[in-house]
């Protein structure tokens, strides 16, 4: 019986360190893999200083309007995420891409990921960059929160919003949801190499929907590498776990009426027993504005992946109506 029991607690202890070993290859190759990639693609913007650390501005076209794309929570690769878009609107504005701190080529920081610090950041950048407003800021998901903190506090800087299904402060609260959270645990899913793992096994559940050949081969190599480095970093867990503090301290928020404001929405068919949907909720913003829109496509909650044409005609549209105006 002793020698059975012996003989298990080998198989155990043996199977454990093979194990270990896996991991620890595993971690090796990983990482060799980040070193080659980091040394292979090169940030195509320009490195700004911020609070002694990188960030990345990326920016494309020329016109008289410069729109700012602000990307949504754990959107590991912003400029290569958005590029179908940059390429649309770019044809006649300047458009901007600020990848804020743990996202896509920027480095990390260990400032609170508060409302106040990314959009301080964020304009920060912009000045850094040489960028001047006013701006069209047009956020996707969270990025509508960092919105409308920016138009309230610093309104003469903005000249109008345009929102990619983007979340605003009572939208919690109006359909009694709770905000996210993240287990701290997550930072190490990169550096362990769990994340290129993840790609191995299921990249379509993390890259982009690239129906009819939307992105490049080359784009998406870059977004699989950044997500891989990048993917559930310490910046984004802190910031998923202050996005109910965030919408909190925006609660009150409202955008200024005589403010442009387009929404771009993803098609919501479901109804919900309390009869609230997307649209009820955005008119609640929309409604008191002298120049509100809403716009309902169907899509991902990304909707620029599959819908950067139809967005672009749209938002030129809307440009043209208010300012000529």
């Amino acid at each position: 019986m002793e020698k059975e029991s012996n003989g298990f607690l080998r198989f155990i202890r043996n199977t454990l360190l093979t194990i270990g070993g896996l991991v620890f290859i595993w971690m090796g190759i990983n990482y060799a893999f980040k070193m080659y990639e980091r040394n292979t693609y090169k940030p195509p913007g320009t490195l700004v200083e911020v609070d002694d650390r990188k960030m990345h501005v990326y920016q494309k076209g020329q016109g008289p309007h410069t729109i700012i794309l602000i990307s949504g929570l754990g959107t590991a690769a912003p400029v290569f995420d958005f590029e179908p878009l940059i390429e649309r609107l770019s044809k006649h504005n300047k458009v901007v891409v600020v990848e804020g701190f743990g996202y896509g080529f920027s480095e990390t920081t260990d400032k609170e990921r508060s409302v106040e610090n990314i959009t301080r950041e964020m304009r920060s950048a912009l000045q850094g960059a040489g960028i001047k407003g006013p701006y069209i800021l047009m956020p996707h998901s969270v990025g509508g929160i960092y919105a409308t903190y920016y138009a309230n506090i610093f309104p003469e800087e903005v000249e109008a919003i345009i929102g990619i299904d983007c979340t605003l402060p009572r939208m919690c609260d109006y359909f009694g949801e709770s905000a996210p959270n993240m287990s701290g645990m997550m930072k190490y899913f990169a550096p362990s190499g769990l994340a290129r793992l993840l790609l191995l096994l299921d990249e379509g559940s993390y890259l982009p929907i690239n129906d009819g050949r939307i992105y490049t081969e080359v784009n998406l190599r870059q977004t699989r590498a950044i997500f891989a480095w990048k993917a559930f970093n310490k910046n984004i867990v802190a910031e998923t776990n202050e996005m109910g503090r965030n919408l909190e301290k925006t609660l009150d928020m409202e955008f200024d009426k005589k403010l442009p404001v387009l929404m771009f929405v993803k098609e919501n068919k479901k109804v919900r027993e309390d009869g609230k949907t997307s649209r009820s909720f955005y008119e609640s913003y929309l409604d008191d504005l002298e120049n509100g829109k809403y716009v309902a496509l169907e899509g991902h909650h990304y909707l620029h992946w599959t819908n950067s044409e139809r967005i672009g005609e749209e938002v030129e549209s809307f440009i043209a109506e208010w300012s000529n105006n």
